[in-house]
């Protein structure tokens, strides 16, 4: 059995950056993304549950459903939510539960699955949304200026056409 000491996993984790990103170009800004990334998340998720009871990825489905007008093919859904199928439909299932939004079929297809957004489910997006945004305006958007906040938002519609269309 060979011991691998944290120094050679570490220099070897080096070599593989290296070797795939030349001068270690925009690895720093990569690494904060991430960080930031899962901190604002962690912190929000926290927050919402703390002072409304719902989880961060329960209002990312009520907001969608929203966003859409009231309902989205279960697909669909799991798409826009960024969960994979079967991980969508556990949440469905629990939020169905709650009454906060209904399932059915898809108009003419037996197989679509529908998920609609109830009136008990607008209420809690009402009650909880308020309080998402002030921790987004106070975590994120106090942080950056007007054109911080226009610079990274074109950076990342770049990324996001390329990684979509590229």
């Amino acid at each position: 059995m060979q011991v691998t000491t944290k120094s050679d996993v570490a220099a070897l984790l080096d070599r593989l950056v290296a070797r795939e990103v030349p001068n270690r170009r925009g690895i720093e800004a990569w690494s904060s993304l991430l960080r930031a990334h899962a901190t604002l998340l962690r912190r929000l998720n926290g927050d919402l549950i703390k002072q409304t009871g719902l989880g961060l990825s329960d209002f990312d489905v009520l907001g969608q459903l929203a966003r859409a007008g009231g309902q989205l093919r279960m697909t669909e859904l799991a798409d826009r939510a960024f969960s994979s199928r079967s991980g969508m439909t556990r949440r469905v299932d629990r939020l169905v539960i709650e009454g906060l939004v209904s399932r059915g079929n898809a108009d003419g297809d037996g197989r679509g699955v529908v998920v609609g957004l109830t009136d008990a489910g607008l209420t809690r997006l009402k009650e909880t949304t308020p309080v998402h945004m002030r921790g987004v305006a106070k975590l994120f958007v106090a942080q950056l200026d007007d054109r911080e906040l226009a610079s990274l938002k074109r950076a990342l519609d770049k990324v996001i056409i390329d990684c979509e269309f590229g």
